[in-house]
């Protein structure tokens, strides 16, 4: 008897097979791809995004021939539908939409990181406040390559908070010299915060203190306390200064209190040869104003210099190890208390 040959094993038969498989593998990829390019459509539409400069104009096309049809401010937030090229397409009120350059705008992790950034300065102490002297950017740190968080232009107030040297990441170093560094302030402005390039940044010294400064690179100053002279509140300071170095924030401070009877400023306390670090920070306690210095040692151990201001007589407390501790420094041994520890020795 003559075997009939199975259906499964013809030729044609697994051909067509081969074709049902590659069609199902072509339909099922087609399929995936749509659900992808939905699901990114679905998160472009929502996606939420932060002006960068002061002020953005947003146009009806992309074309060359364009009107502005809205205009947003820094920081405000904005729905993106849209990413083509080098425009973004944003969702307006009233149902319109509008184009703007995508390099205008910032993604919303990089807008939370600032935030938290303004976020902790809320806990420091103002250091000095100044204005930019020219536009400058706004970065997430004290690089050139960092993230920018906004366009300041010239004239804007900033409070400043404190101050790095860096060495410009894109440079390396050429014959053996190392690349070149720049200072920058971290400030706060309004409801930014973040590194300026300091040479874009111009120091605003109190009226009262100018001449004082005259000469001299008065870094910062801070608030002790007040005196009261016929009616007005007039602030006596802890001014910081640098002088004859790059590195350091400070090399020298300087304490200005208030003469009622001529009103004007004296110098009440003056100390040199500091390697002082910001933040200087002031407390007060039993109305006795207290100011701190971060400092150096000689072999290179950080350490904080306490003072007091009684009235008008400035009083070095003490000295207390690291920079974090808020610690005030122990009480000086009495006299006789220093002649036991001598006899004990």
């Amino acid at each position: 008897m003559l075997a009939c040959p199975c259906p499964a094993t013809r030729p044609g038969f697994l051909a067509l097979k081969k074709f049902l498989i590659f069609l199902l593998i072509v339909i099922g990829g087609a399929a995936y791809y749509q659900l992808v390019r939905a699901r990114r459509k679905s998160q472009a539409s929502g996606e939420v995004a932060y002006v960068l400069p002061e002020k953005l104009p947003v146009l009806d096309t992309t074309a060359i021939i364009h009107r502005v049809i809205a205009t947003l401010h820094g920081g405000q937030q904005v729905m993106v539908s849209a990413r083509i090229g080098e425009w973004a397409k944003l969702q307006l009120p009233g149902g319109r939409s509008g184009w703007v350059p995508q390099n205008t705008l910032i993604d919303r992790e990089t807008y939370e990181r600032g935030q938290a950034l303004l976020k902790d300065l809320t806990r420091s102490q103002v250091q000095a406040q100044g204005h930019t002297d020219s536009p400058v950017n706004l970065h997430l740190e004290p690089s050139r390559d960092a993230l920018k968080l906004a366009e300041f232009p010239a004239g804007q107030r900033v409070d400043v908070y404190n101050r790095r040297l860096v060495a410009r990441s894109s440079q390396s170093p050429t014959n053996g010299k190392e690349p070149p560094q720049d200072v920058w302030y971290l400030v706060r402005s309004g409801q930014y915060a973040g590194w300026l390039l300091g040479r874009f940044v111009d120091l605003d010294v109190p009226p009262g203190l100018a001449n004082y400064a005259q000469g001299i690179n008065m870094v910062a100053w801070l608030v002790l306390n007040t005196v009261n002279d016929g009616g007005h509140e007039v602030p006596q300071y802890v001014a910081a200064d640098r002088i004859g170095v790059r590195d350091l924030d400070f090399n020298h401070i300087r304490v200005f209190t208030w003469w009622v009877k001529h009103h004007e400023y004296v110098t009440a306390y003056v100390e040199s040869h500091l390697n002082g670090y910001f933040p200087i920070s002031v407390t007060h306690k039993d109305n006795v104003p207290y100011f701190r210095l971060r400092l150096i040692g000689d072999q290179g151990e950080k350490y904080q210099k306490v003072y007091g201001l009684f009235d008008t007589i400035v009083r070095p407390i003490g000295t207390v190890e690291g920079w974090t501790s808020e610690a005030m420094p122990p009480p000086p041994l009495s006299r006789a208390r220093r002649r036991r520890a001598h006899r004990r020795r």
